[in-house]
């Protein structure tokens, strides 16, 4: 009895198997139940005579039936489903067919778990599966869990609510993923912007999104759509970036159905070389603007996708950090920034990208005019601003005078171009530009190009000076030059002219406690009275941000106790310490 109950379940009548039915009504009808149990096992055992004889001493040795015939089961199961995933011949039409004959009469028995791993094989193999089968595996939660991805595709073709639950907690994931490396306070490392292309789109959540997708021009048409709407919903850049990194992961892997049918793939490849190579040659520009130009009337929509692949944040830092590199070489050949074919195409691919949200949520797919006044007086502007700086960083080094110094300090050291501000607060592009050359600054270790620039920095259009990539990169930047946190002039501009103004952000505050967390010791006690103060979260803040406030303030609090008088620890340093106590005298 316990020999057959294993393979007894619903199924197993309809594929010609006696089971819990037909057990049922033998036991009920019979008048000698143990004979009837005895005819069931010998007609529904092992059917080789070879291997009767046997059974009585696997008995003798303690083997039960049920033990016998479930290894024997697990054996012939593997078997079968390793000749079922062999790859197929010259003759596919012929294996499918064998395959649709087999699962029609295998599936009645999908209820039994023992067999279900054939099942799964057969419709795993199964290029085009019957509706009637993919039906069952949707109602039944068990079996879809049970059921290869391969399968799964099938299903999810015309069941988009079904696979947006599935994509989801991936696409959280990498949210999540992606805004852990920008306010990991204890990060000094795995910074955001150090990762490879190829590295990222390596990573778990790309790796399985591509794999959901296989071949399917469909669903890969419906993870786009999701990306698009959650960016429309959420302003969050990473949505592009995991459109960008998506369409290269399946380049990677050269999916061709799908990659030949992507309008944006050329241009995206292209860019994901330059930025895999930090530079953008005469070439590359070529092919870049080539593919933008290409763009014909009734094709606008593929601006949209466009933009959403520049506004990716690492598009974003090469384009901005590779003209920074331009008008710097500009000013060192004296050349003029309308001159320079790569530097335009560069300012052209920041606007498309920095318009990405407008243009999606508008519809109105039209690539943003370029302002000539951004090339002919705000460029300008910004080399005047590097001008002073390398004029001054020039003069530092050499010998010290007086009168030299302070002429070099009246005409180089004065608040930016008043076109500096004044484009910034209108264009995003100028924005973008001003926020890089603050990175440069402070890479090199410029302090009063770092403190001049940061000085305009929060007038940036929209607010773009206090977004997450920029802030990590800045705060990171800042941590490696603990000792200039010393001067009340740094303090001013960096905390009450810069940070202050964006504390509004919830993410600033984030920022700001990292870099408190990390050079809160170079800090005068007062001014660190001053930030924990401002700082201090209100409900409008999440739950992160209360438990960092509650860490540094901790810390703060630890550092802060009082330590033993100097006069304390000589004494307890003093070799009389170790010398016993003399015994009092007796008189």
């Amino acid at each position: 009895m316990a020999s057959s109950s294993k393979l007894t379940g619903t199924g197993l009548e309809e594929a010609g198997v006696p089971g819990q039915s037909f057990l049922r009504d033998a036991l009920t009808s019979c008048t000698d139940p143990l004979k009837a149990i005895e005819e069931f096992q010998l007609e529904n055992g092992i059917l080789l005579p070879s291997l009767r004889p046997m059974l009585p001493l696997l008995d003798l040795h303690g083997v039960r039936r049920l033990d016998f015939h479930t290894s024997v089961l697990e054996e012939l199961r593997d078997k079968l489903i390793a000749h079922i995933n062999e790859p197929v011949g010259k003759d596919g039409k012929e294996t499918d067919k064998k395959l649709k004959e087999l699962l029609s009469k295998s599936f009645p028995v999908v209820g039994v778990k023992a067999l279900r791993p054939v099942i799964m094989s057969i419709l795993k193999n199964t290029p085009n599966i019957d509706d009637k089968y993919l039906k069952v595996l949707v109602r039944d939660r068990e079996l879809y869990n049970d059921t290869a991805t391969e399968v799964k595709r099938q299903i999810w073709q015309d069941n988009q609510s079904l696979f947006g639950d599935e994509v989801s907690p991936l696409l959280s994931q990498y949210i999540r993923e992606k805004e852990n490396v920008l306010f990991d306070h204890e990060n000094h490392t795995n910074l955001f912007f150090s990762s490879s292309p190829k590295g990222r789109r390596q990573g778990s959540v790309v790796t399985r999104l591509a794999h959901m997708i296989g071949y399917s021009v469909k669903l890969y048409d419906m993870v786009l759509q999701f990306l698009r709407t959650l960016f429309l919903r959420t302003r969050n850049v990473h949505y592009c970036t995991l459109r960008a990194e998506l369409l290269m992961a399946l380049h990677d892997i050269d999916i061709q159905k799908i990659i030949a049918v992507d309008p944006c793939h050329k241009f995206t490849w292209c860019l994901d070389a330059c930025i895999r190579e930090r530079n953008v040659d005469i070439k590359r520009s070529r092919e870049l603007q080539g593919f933008l130009d290409s763009i014909k009337k009734g094709q606008e929509q593929v601006l949209g996708d466009l933009s959403m692949t520049l506004c990716d944040p690492y598009a974003i830092n090469f384009l901005a950090t590779s003209a920074i590199k331009i008008l710097q070489h500009l000013i060192n050949t004296e050349g003029l920034p309308r001159d320079n074919v790569i530097l335009i195409l560069l300012i052209r691919m920041l606007a498309l990208g920095l318009s990405a949200w407008v243009m999606i949520d508008s519809q109105e797919f039209k690539e943003p005019k370029m302002d000539s006044q951004v090339v002919t007086k705000y460029l300008p502007a910004l080399m005047s601003l590097m001008v002073d700086d390398q004029v001054r960083a020039l003069h530092n080094k050499l010998p010290p005078d007086e009168r030299e110094s302070a002429i070099t300090t009246i005409e180089h050291s004065g608040p930016p171009p008043d076109a500096c501000e004044a484009y910034m607060r209108e264009s995003p592009v100028c924005g973008i530009l001003a926020m890089y050359y603050t990175l440069h600054a402070a890479k090199v270790r410029d302090r009063g190009a770092l403190l001049r620039i940061l000085s305009i920095l929060g007038s940036c259009k929209d607010g773009r000076a206090y977004e997450d990539p920029f802030l990590h990169a800045l705060v990171s930047l800042l941590v490696q030059w603990p000792d200039e946190f010393h001067g009340e002039d740094f303090s001013t501009v960096l905390f009450d002219e810069f940070f202050f103004a964006g504390l509004s952000k919830d993410n600033v505050t984030r920022h700001l406690l990292k870099l408190l967390w990390n050079i809160h010791t170079k800090l005068p006690e007062t001014r660190v009275q001053t930030l924990m103060k401002a700082l201090q979260p209100g409900t409008q803040h999440n739950e992160s941000v209360h438990k960092l406030y509650e860490t540094l303030q901790q810390k703060l609090t630890t550092q802060a106790e009082p330590m033993p008088s100097s006069s304390d620890m000589e004494y307890l340093d003093s070799p009389l310490m170790s010398v016993p106590t003399p015994a009092p005298f007796h008189m």
